[in-house]
């Protein structure tokens, strides 16, 4: 057991504005009262006066496990030199700036106040792998979402009509990789990237399957939807990173037709201007669709200047940087699923262009009118590495900072967006919505991103201060399921939290077809596919179960 008291609490979720609350747990989870005649009984007790508490911190997308992550890291040794992290009595050693390791990105999470993060594109194929590295990631509970935008035996279905096949393939695919949600990835482009192609536009035909991008993401939201899966499908629009590329994403987000959809990683989709010349911001246009049609979310994707790795599952794209930028790359191409690409990235203050994508992250958040529709990201570590998190708070907290930090970029840049004209401040009730209640609301996790009854006792302590990024850089306490495990900064105890996953139903009959298009195009048998649970998730909870 264990009390909190006297603490100024943002819940969100419970309409709890910096209220002075008690906060009680027993038995990993919040309660509203001690059972049994325990309320006066001997438990831990912290004194919170004059502190801030709020739920732990959710992180809806980010890459922290899979080939592609483990792939970045073997390929950039300079990141481990530049960030060694040398053990303690509690933790082990570890290594990685951008690219952390398995142990270092669990510790780092929790020193800074988060306790759930998902990993936001992991191919079927390598579930094992993210499995394996799940189990190694102290701390914090985490999911991934499944690729299937460029999946061969979806487009195969699609194309012949076979709606409730696909859609029985996709809840079997979630099931066999104890994966959480459905993600496409410039879907249909990763796929025509195998013969150097790619998809400029939705209704591009994808050679040899004869379905189009925006065939595929209304096929995939429907399957989505009619499964009931907590979190709507998540979507990474093609075109990324092109200038002129808004166009896309606003088509995208009008194919959604109403299903509910979630945009990753907005700020690099939200650029106007010719291919091949300068990006200006049409932040304007996209956010005011977002703000009126309320079956859509996003997370931003916020690019801090520095040094970073780009990581992603779109193949297409990581050439087009690795030419732009030329340095080293590597390209993957994942048998019958998809593919990925890697390539190191340094984001530059002086630059017009990285200006620009700067300043339209901070856009997004300043113009979105619903904080429970919008998450805080930076797209982990493509636009920086999540550690950066307090920094970009306090860009949204504090006016006068974010505009010092304008007069350090470009300033031609700058002075064509909106950004220099948006005064808006985020409150911390705001900052609690779109760091734990609206990215827990949109994943469909009942049980994370709120202090209520019943939910998990996953709490972030934090002193009150003046300086918002030094206040969420170091909290005073971070509590794990009811357990005290970062004290003044510190971690004081290793723990291993949950994987997530959805088990959805289906007819087995699609089996026979799954099997047989395994013995025609894969390397890996039928009955070696699927994860075997109890054995690849040491800790595993089943968010839903749906018939």
């Amino acid at each position: 057991m264990l009390k909190i008291l006297n603490g100024e609490v943002y819940d969100p979720a419970n309409n709890i504005d910096g209220e002075v609350r008690d906060i009680r747990i027993d038995g990993g989870r919040v309660v509203d009262a001690f059972g049994d005649g325990r309320e006066n009984g001997s438990c831990r007790t912290i004194d919170a006066s004059g502190m801030i508490v709020m739920p732990g911190g959710v992180d809806m997308h980010a890459h922290i496990a899979g080939p592609k992550v483990n792939t970045a890291r073997k390929m950039r040794p300079e990141d481990h030199r530049l960030a060694p992290v040398p053990r303690t009595s509690v933790t082990r050693s570890g290594v990685g700036r951008t690219v952390p390791s398995t142990f270092t990105t669990g510790y780092r999470y929790a020193a800074m106040g988060y306790t759930t993060a998902f990993d936001a594109a992991v191919p079927p194929i390598a579930a094992r792998h993210a499995h394996e590295e799940f189990s190694d990631i102290p701390v914090i509970d985490k999911g991934f979402f499944v690729l299937m935008g460029n999946n061969e035996y979806i487009m195969q279905q699609i194309a012949s009509g076979e709606r409730e096949r696909m859609r029985d393939y996709v809840a079997w695919l979630l099931g066999a990789t104890g994966g959480y949600a459905v993600k496409m990835v410039n879907p249909g482009g990763v796929e025509l990237w195998k013969s150097l192609g790619n998809a400029r536009g939705l209704d591009e035909e994808v050679a040899g399957f004869g379905v189009t991008p925006r065939r595929i993401i209304e096929s995939l939201a429907e399957a989505s939807m009619n499964l009931g899966l907590p979190h709507p499908v998540h979507i990474h629009c093609n075109n990324l990173g092109v200038a002129g590329n808004w166009e896309t994403t606003l088509e995208t987000m009008k194919s959604l037709a109403g299903r509910r959809g979630h945009l990753a990683h907005i700020q690099f989709h939200s650029y106007g201007g010719d291919p091949g010349g300068l990006f200006v911001s049409r932040v304007a246009e996209l956010a005011e669709y977002v703000n009126t049609h309320p079956n859509i979310t996003v997370d931003v994707g916020q690019i801090m200047f520095g040094d970073t790795t780009s990581m992603t599952g779109d193949g297409p794209l990581a050439h087009m940087l690795h030419q732009v930028s030329g340095r080293k790359w590597v390209n993957v191409d994942i048998e019958n699923e998809c593919g990925c690409g890697i390539v190191p990235i340094e984001y530059k203050d002086r630059s017009h262009m990285h200006t620009t994508q700067w300043a339209v992250g901070l856009e997004w958040y300043l113009m979105a009118r619903d904080p429970w529709r919008i998450a805080l990201s930076t797209d982990h570590p493509n636009g920086a590495s999540f550690v950066s998190y307090p920094r970009v708070i306090r860009l949204l907290t504090d006016r006068e900072f974010r505009r010092e930090a304008m007069k350090k970029a470009n300033p031609k840049a700058i002075a064509k967006t909106s950004l220099p004209d948006l005064d808006r401040e985020y409150s911390l009730y705001e900052i609690a919505i779109i760091t734990r209640a609206a990215p827990a609301r949109i994943l469909g996790l009942k049980h994370k991103g709120h202090l209520g009854a019943g939910a998990d006792a996953d709490v972030t302590i934090y002193d009150k201060c003046g300086d918002a990024e030094t206040m969420f850089s170091v909290p005073r306490y971070v509590i794990k399921e009811g357990e005290i495990l970062v004290e003044d900064g510190s971690i004081r105890r290793e723990t291993f939290g949950k994987t997530l996953y959805v088990a959805p139903g289906y007819d087995k009959a699609v089996e026979k077809d799954i099997r047989e298009f395994f013995r025609k195009y894969y390397t890996i048998e039928f009955e070696n596919y699927p994860v075997q649970l109890e054995h690849y998730l040491p800790r595993p909870r089943e968010v839903a179960t749906i018939k």
